[in-house]
């Protein structure tokens, strides 16, 4: 076994060029080969002209065949490289370990057989969303799910703090052999969060831009026209706080406070 491979994964954030970090891209320039996952063409370009060593993954996503299957055929092909001894770079779209389970396994694979494997951090679309929403999760809480595992956990919201869906196309779609959600399963999602929410409460769909010339789709709603709003791959939903944070008094006893001391009423 040849031990002198390596891997790091990077990210190479949302926007187009200009949200990878200083680090992630010594790491590319640097590197004998360059594996990627990226959402289009131009990603693919850019990525070749920091590092002709390039190939693209994307040739392993086939339509209907399970995305389980794809994913270890890319960590696989990832892990061979480092097993030749190369010094390897696997560049992912936003934060290579935030919906992106292959840096993940390629890590755990090659850490186990004694290689040097690490994850740098990079920005990922909750950034983005932060910033493009001006939320501040310290000030409210947010929650934050696949939609999918929301949904299908039962799972009960803070209604008093932020809940953000991500992958909000793929509500319900539980196949992993297709990359949109059906109409059906979009009114299951409602009717499961008009037990927390009313109908009309309004909800946020959010996409980061890709290129520095665009602005992010910041597009408000009710939660009742869910079904007939136009969802992409990149599409969050986030849900605004129905309610006022809630102190408990049981809780504040612990610290020998009353609720009356933040000017709440204690009923």
């Amino acid at each position: 076994m040849n031990n002198k491979g390596s891997l790091t994964c990077v990210g190479t954030g949302i926007t187009l060029a200009g949200q990878i970090t200083v680090l992630a891209k010594n790491y590319l320039e640097s590197a004998d080969q360059v594996f990627a996952i990226m959402p289009d063409y131009m990603s693919e370009e850019w990525l070749k002209s920091i590092n002709p060593n390039y190939k693209s993954l994307q040739y392993l996503y086939q339509e209907g065949k399970s995305r389980r299957q794809t994913y270890r055929e890319m960590t696989e092909e990832v892990c061979h490289a480092v097993r030749e001894g190369k010094k390897v770079v696997l560049a992912l779209y936003g934060h290579p370990g935030i919906f992106a389970c292959v840096g993940h396994f390629a890590i755990s694979d090659l850490q186990a057989e004694g290689y040097s494997a690490q994850m740098l951090p990079g920005i990922s679309a909750d950034a983005c969303l932060y910033a493009d929403l001006g939320i501040d999760p310290g000030t409210y809480g947010c929650q934050s799910y696949e939609a999918s595992q929301f949904l299908f956990g039962g799972i009960e919201p803070n209604v008093g703090a932020y809940l953000v869906l991500w992958q909000i196309s793929l509500a319900g779609e539980h196949t992993l052999k297709t990359f949109k959600t059906t109409k059906d399963n979009l009114k299951a999602t409602v009717r499961l969060l008009n037990k927390y929410y009313p109908i009309e409460h309004e909800v946020i769909i959010y996409e980061a831009p890709f290129l520095p010339i665009q602005q992010p789709r910041i597009e408000k709603f009710p939660l009742k026209e869910l079904p007939e709003i136009e969802l992409k791959s990149i599409s969050t939903m986030v849900i605004p706080p129905l309610t006022p944070l809630k102190l408990k008094q049981e809780a504040l006893d612990e610290f020998g406070l009353n609720i009356t001391d933040f000017g709440q009423d204690s009923k």
